[in-house]
């Protein structure tokens, strides 16, 4: 079967052509992050209610203590790369002084109604070198127009005064939670909307691609990331970067998110959201039931793991600061992520593969482990279930195996193998699916001096950008 690698004229070896749906360069960029923290922090967290019902004074909001530096930096140190801020949940309360409602800060007695979370948090997370992102919730239990045509140009000012105030904003954060009883202005009552048609969703994202074009937008369906589908930080295996968009909306069917849908016609990969607490807002007596480091290191695997990205809610407590319980749990969990990854061992190896794209070295093996993301190994375009051989010249003692594609490529390939070399021969010790952004095969200590990676499934030619092994500290001594 006749390859199109070489161009006829110069003989220069073509990259292979984009397969299916490809990412943006802003879900490109959103993918280089692969963690991220969620901060909810209103009324709620004085009432000690997960959802408000919208009539709570604004003199409820009155944090002791409050310090963006300190919950800035404990998200810094748990090694995410920036946070989402829950600038107004379902109650309608306003972390800023929106010029649109009196139901905000500026008529707290926090500070006497002179600050701004959203400022601080924002400024915070620049001074750290955190990305900020925006929650803002469509439902507003607490409007007195919502469910009617008016609120919709109230909930589009705010979302301008968001995008226009606080800096460069990386994620606008749309949840599916759309209308039942609240207090709407006085009114209590249940109050439904169509969410299909109500916030028309075309125009309101245009306000985002307008004022901020680099923003990713989350929903349900999307149209950047998706909700993977549960609350458990858990994707779908396998859990494939691309959607069918057609008929879904926020707050729509759920069907397909874990998992994703190949072959799919969009680009829309899955973040996977979860609490580090029970409830999303800050509960004392959840302070003794904070996920341990073993728990979030499960979640990482299955979320990071698996293509995603990992959002993890980090809530303020009343005073407005990160839990000391909290810190601890992330502290150790870092230190074991770090330990994990500080050391490649597959560096320094030799890799043998069973053909590089027209022989040339831009599309050479040697790519895998130049940690660079837009460098990759590919092959030709008949030859879509190569080998790959790692010889680490020793015996070695590993349990993780990091994979990723070139994703501005398409996700390619279907289905891998690894082996081991063991008594004069492979033995196969893991399998999977979708690669995608990054794949952590994670098992038992494996000690070999040599791997090989079967791609075993692809409709067209792969490129890989890496391939790495580690080991998870506490290894066996051999």
């Amino acid at each position: 079967m006749p390859t199109l690698t070489k161009q006829a004229k110069t003989g220069r070896v073509l990259p292979p052509k984009p397969f299916g749906p490809v990412p943006t360069q802003r879900q490109l960029r959103w993918h280089e992050m692969e963690f991220y923290g969620f901060l909810h922090f209103t009324v709620n967290t004085f009432t000690d209610k997960e959802w408000g019902y919208g009539d709570e004074s604004e003199a409820v909001f009155n944090p002791t203590d409050f310090d963006a530096n300190q919950i800035v930096k404990a998200a810094k140190e748990a090694g995410m790369k920036g946070l989402i801020l829950t600038a107004k949940h379902h109650d309608g309360f306003c972390l800023w002084p929106s010029q649109y409602t009196e139901h905000s800060v500026k008529k707290s007695p926090w500070r006497n109604g002179k600050s701004d979370v959203v400022k601080e948090i924002s400024e915070a997370c620049r001074r750290h070198g955190l990305r900020f992102g925006v929650y803002l919730s469509p439902w507003d239990r607490n409007h007195a127009d919502y469910a009617h045509p008016k609120y919709l140009t109230y909930y589009r000012n705010q979302l301008r005064e968001l995008l226009t105030n606080y800096g460069d904003i990386f994620t606008v954060w749309f949840d599916g939670a759309n209308g039942g009883d609240g207090f709407y202005g006085g009114a209590k009552e249940k109050r439904n909307i169509d969410n299909t048609i109500y916030y028309d969703w075309e125009n309101t994202r245009k306000i985002v691609r307008e004022l901020m074009p680099m923003a990713v937008m989350f929903s349900d369906a999307g149209p950047d990331m998706r909700w993977v589908g549960n609350e458990r930080g858990i994707a779908g295996d396998p859990c494939w970067a691309t959607l069918n968009a057609a008929n879904r909306y926020p707050g729509g069917t759920s069907d397909g998110l874990n998992s994703g849908e190949r072959p799919g016609t969009d680009w829309i990969p899955a973040e996977c959201d979860v609490s580090i607490r029970p409830g999303w807002f800050y509960h004392a007596k959840e302070d003794a039931r904070v996920k341990t480091p073993a728990q979030l290191l499960d979640i990482y695997y299955q979320s990071v793991g698996r293509g995603a990205d990992l959002n993890l809610n980090l809530p303020p407590d009343r005073r407005g600061q990160i839990h000391e319980n909290d810190i601890a749990s992330l502290r150790d969990f870092r230190r074991i992520l770090d330990a994990t990854f500080a050391k490649d061992l597959a560096r320094g190896a030799k890799l043998t593969a069973s053909n590089t794209r027209g022989a040339a070295k831009q599309f050479a093996p040697k790519n895998l482990l130049d940690q660079k993301r837009d460098t990759y190994w590919a092959t030709d375009d008949n030859v879509t279930t190569p080998e790959l051989v790692i010889d680490l010249g020793k015996p070695t003692t590993f349990n993780v195996v990091s994979l990723r594609e070139y994703l501005p490529l398409g996700q390619r390939i279907d289905a891998f193998a690894l082996d081991r070399w063991q008594d004069g021969r492979w033995v196969e010790f893991a399998k999977g699916t979708s690669i995608g952004n990054r794949r952590l095969v994670r098992g038992d200590y494996i000690t070999t001096a040599k791997v090989r990676l079967r791609i075993t499934q692809a409709t067209v030619c792969p490129a890989l950008s890496e391939i790495g092994l580690y080991a998870e500290p506490g290894l066996p001594k051999h």
